[in-house]
């Protein structure tokens, strides 16, 4: 008898979301496993990445990483094909060629065949399409992202410790980084600078002889245009309103144009981030992270299936059986007026844009979001929906548009003035009945205003004469969304990096967000100013727009990567040697000046601002001191006047503010400056104890803290709730490493735009059952599970569960283990209730030992005995060492580079 060997391939994949649903979608003769994205990254120290080797790069394998790469490689050793099927972009090109690496080194791979697929949305058809296709590893993909991580690496490591010497508080710079920053802080010092101009608008308040009312701007006078700032003074429009006052008027002429709105293409990474920012009001950070949740794949109706294509992208087009969905759900919902004659075909006005990937879409148009919304939560439901509208909308007819514009005369004697009106109504509102961008600036839209009947020589009658004095006004503040766009404009950076870049300028305390609008704190306008005076070259717009243009050229095989980083790096050393001898008094002067605006700005008395208003001789100006930059008087060490780089209140040299007395204690709640940034504190402690003190969250300035925010800081860790299936409390804290919520001995990180004091008991369980189903829950944290439904009598979530020695059903106390022949994603609820109740009937509960209750769901029953003692030991630690989340390494990573985002 001839035995027939089982053909076996290994796919990789970056998530185990992902795994899960394509391993369903290949069935037998696959196996997928996840990497967990990067496995491998420069080690966080001088040499990795030397020059003088011709840019030698060390890769350090990631701790956490290694023992799933063992696992990959072991599965390799065993299979007759390798697929590496990471994301469809530059970044995922590179996971793939970092896994492929070390199975060489490990030597997993005699003759096994290795190829590369990929697919732009998780769903099976795309899958198995993809699989059809495969090709090798793309080199000049790996080339421009060896390129892009050399350099963020050489200007990370070898400017940051400059800033460290010569501006102490100064935490790091970075090739886009300090460019974004830059741009945040020259339209702070454009608004600084703003001389603010007075002018006047005059408007006539006019009848037809039918008596229809509308309105007609003044626009010219005795044959000169008049502008928006012509008419300067009170003066000026006094003398035009009497003459409107005594003159007649009539329409000189009409005309009605028609005119077409087209919608705008499918969102990019980019416009999304931009979109979301403004209608939902999402940080890019978090806007990503919930288009991955629902790329990966969401539950619905029993079925894991990805419901958006890939969301890091720049390419605007769809692949032509979507624009076919697309239009097919359009004639459904919205009737055949609203289908253009032919499908629209969009193209990408983004330099470099990667023409082959599709745009963010639906992976299925007819899937609206009213029937899928009941699967998602709040914030999914919402994005799903924006792009859904967005992509059946870039799809529909245009808009038409009719725009009025009537001239009138009003001669007043001699004079001859000129008025005009305009209006705009909707036709036909093609895209605009689903969808309408939104903006940045709002700014007076006319549309949907209607001008009455006339005709030309026909006379008016005048029912008011207004004018208005106005100011212009500077230039707004970046958003996140309209810094994003300008980014991409200026070509600076990728559109795929910015989410990042923006939550290290946050996590820095270089920005901060106030309205909605992003303020340069002042570390990050020493920063900039800094590096504006000694490295002004290196955060040039242009010439970072002209790098990223070089990394494009390697990644179409059209430069060495190499070549650039060697052009690069001659360049960008002598700049850095030219420091060495830099005083810190040379810096000074130079910042000093360059922010004199910002820290000196004009008094309204008109006195000297740099006049030390303690001895009244001294001058202020800038110092340096161990916690960073101050203002303090020449004077010194007689005149020990000293305040913030900005505001007038002097300040204890060691940064010390009393906030209020609490209620509680009566003592004294201070913010203070230390050595790991600023922290709160209450009192001064007991002899021999440490006083309470608590770090700030992340996107809490300092100035912003009051004593009823500090009281609520300082009394964390606090109870939210009780968990649904265990009805133990969960907590939310601030730790070593940041703010966390905490069930049992499962501790998981809060993410930007989670408020530690406001955060609600939903959305920690889920960033709990998050935590645990990524496998790193914390000693003997309940793994998460697929909720079955509610026991029928006794009430309460039944789920299936993972666990060590197989898979499981929990409900509340009760575990019980699956048998080896049940699917557990096909286990019904009659089933499952059949196992709980004939478990908790051979095993009644045992009433809890020392004071706490035996933790639901850990891993099955037969461990239950080993955990107990794990239990006993882990109740006698100190509250205050429990409550310190454990940092993943992923985070440790990124805080200990200079720049981790880039």
């Amino acid at each position: 008898m001839i035995e027939t060997r089982f053909v076996m391939q290994v796919v990789i994949v970056e998530s185990p979301a992902k795994a899960k649903t394509i391993n369903k979608y290949l069935g037998p003769g696959y196996e997928v496993i996840a990497s967990y994205g990067h496995v491998r990254d420069l080690p966080s120290k001088d040499g990795s990445v030397d020059p003088d080797a011709d840019f030698r790069m060390l890769w350090d394998v990631d701790p956490k990483a290694q023992k799933r790469l063992n696992e990959i490689a072991a599965a390799v050793k065993g299979a007759d094909g390798l697929i590496l099927a990471t994301d469809p972009d530059r970044e995922g090109e590179a996971i793939s060629w970092h896994v492929l690496e070390v199975l060489r080194q490990k030597k997993a791979l005699k003759s096994q065949k290795v190829e590369r697929v990929v697919f732009n949305a998780i769903t099976k058809q795309a899958v198995l399409e993809a699989m059809k296709s495969p090709r090798a590893i793309d080199s000049a993909l790996v080339d421009a992202y060896l390129a892009r991580r050399a350099l963020d690496y050489l200007v990370g490591f070898t400017l940051s410790p400059v800033l460290w010497r010569k501006l102490p508080g100064a935490r790091s710079a970075g090739r886009v980084q300090s460019v974004a920053l830059r741009l945040v802080c020259d339209r702070e010092r454009e608004i600084e600078t703003f001389v603010r101009k007075e002018y006047w608008s005059i408007l006539a308040k006019l009848a037809t002889p039918r008596n229809e009312e509308f309105e007609a701007r003044l626009s010219g006078a005795d044959g000169k245009k008049i502008t928006r700032l012509s008419v300067g003074t009170a003066e000026e429009a006094k003398a035009f309103r009497e003459a409107l006052d005594s003159a007649a008027f009539r329409v000189r002429s009409v005309e009605a144009k028609p005119m077409k709105r087209h919608p705008q293409p499918p969102f990019t990474t980019s416009t999304l981030q931009q979109e979301a920012s403004r209608k939902l009001g999402l940080a890019p950070a978090r806007t990503m992270q919930i288009a991955q949740r629902l790329y990966e794949g969401v539950d619905v109706g029993g079925e894991t299936v990805g419901l958006i294509t890939y969301m890091r992208t720049d390419g605007v087009d769809m692949a032509p059986e979507a624009v076919a969905a697309t239009r097919d759900a359009i004639g459904k919902q919205f009737g055949q007026k609203y289908l253009p004659g032919v499908p629209r075909k969009y193209t990408t006005k983004a330099k470099n844009a990667q023409e082959a990937h599709e745009a963010i879409r639906p992976t299925d148009p007819s899937r609206h979001p009213r029937d899928v919304a009941r699967y998602l939560d709040g914030e999914q439901a919402k994005l799903y929906e924006l792009i859904w509208i967005r992509t059946v909308a870039s799809q529909m007819e245009s808009a038409e548009l009719e725009r009025t514009t009537a001239d009138i005369e009003a001669k007043a004697g001699a004079r001859t003035l000129d008025l005009t009106a305009t209006g705009t109504v909707v036709k036909f509102d093609g895209f605009l009945t689903l969808y309408r961008e939104g903006k940045d600036d709002e700014d007076d839209d006319e549309e949907g205003r209607r001008l009455p009947a006339m005709s030309a020589n026909e006379a008016l009658a005048k029912r008011d004469i207004s004018t208005t004095q106005h100011f212009t006004e500077p230039p707004p503040r970046y958003s996140e969304a309209s810094l994003v766009k300008r980014m991409e404009e200026l070509g600076i950076g990728r559109p795929s990096t910015y989410a990042a870049v923006l939550a290290v300028l946050r996590d820095r305390e270089y920005v901060k967000l106030d309205k909605k609008k992003l303020v340069p704190e002042d570390k990050g306008r020493l920063v900039t100013a800094f590096l504006e005076s000694f490295f002004k070259r290196y955060v040039e717009y242009d010439f970072t727009a002209d790098l990223e243009e070089k990394l494009d050229e390697v990644s179409a095989a059209e430069l060495d990567w190499k070549e650039v980083l060697r052009a690069f790096w001659q360049d960008f050393h002598a700049a850095i040697e030219a420091t060495k001898d830099l005083r810190v008094s040379q810096v000074l002067d130079a910042l000093d000046e360059m922010l004199t605006a910002h820290i000196f700005p004009p008094r309204e008395d008109g006195t000297d601002p740099r006049l030390c208003p303690t001895c009244g001789t001294g001058r202020l100006s800038l110092k340096m001191g161990k916690f960073g930059a101050f203002i303090g008087c020449s004077n010194y060490p007689e005149c020990r006047h000293t305040r913030p780089l900005t505001g007038d209140n002097p300040q204890e040299g060691d940064g010390t503010r009393v906030l209020g007395l609490d209620p509680d204690s009566g003592e004294e709640v201070t913010i203070r400056s230390g050595r790991f940034g600023t922290y709160l504190q209450l009192g001064e402690g007991k002899e021999g104890e440490k006083p309470k003190r608590s770090s700030l969250p992340k996107g809490l300035a300092p100035a912003d803290v009051d004593l009823e925010t500090a009281l609520k800081l300082l009394s964390l860790p606090r109870e939210i709730g009780l968990h649904p299936e265990d009805r133990e409390p969960i907590l939310a804290g601030i730790g070593r490493y940041g703010p966390y919520v905490q069930h049992g001995r499962t501790y998981a990180n809060i993410e930007d735009g989670d408020d530690i004091l406001a955060i609600g008991l939903n959305r920690a369980v889920a960033l709990i059952a998050e935590k645990q189903s990524k496998g790193r829950g914390g000693r003997g944290g309940t793994p998460a599970g697929r909720v079955v439904g509610d026991h029928p009598t006794l009430g309460g979530p039944i789920t299936v569960r993972p666990g060590r020695f197989g898979p499981y059903v929990n409900h509340g106390k009760v575990n019980a283990t699956l048998p080896k022949s049940t699917d557990p994603e096909a286990l019904t609820l009659e089933q499952a209730v059949q196992l709980i109740d004939a478990k908790a009937a051979s095993s009644p509960a045992k009433p809890a030992r020392g004071g706490r209750k035996a933790a639901a769901g850990d891993d099955g029953e037969k461990a239950a005995p080993k955990k107990a003692a794990a239990k006993k030991t882990a109740a006698k630690k100190p509250a205050t060492k429990a409550a310190a989340p454990k940092k993943p390494a992923a985070k440790k990573a990124a805080a200990s580079k200079p720049d981790a985002a880039e």
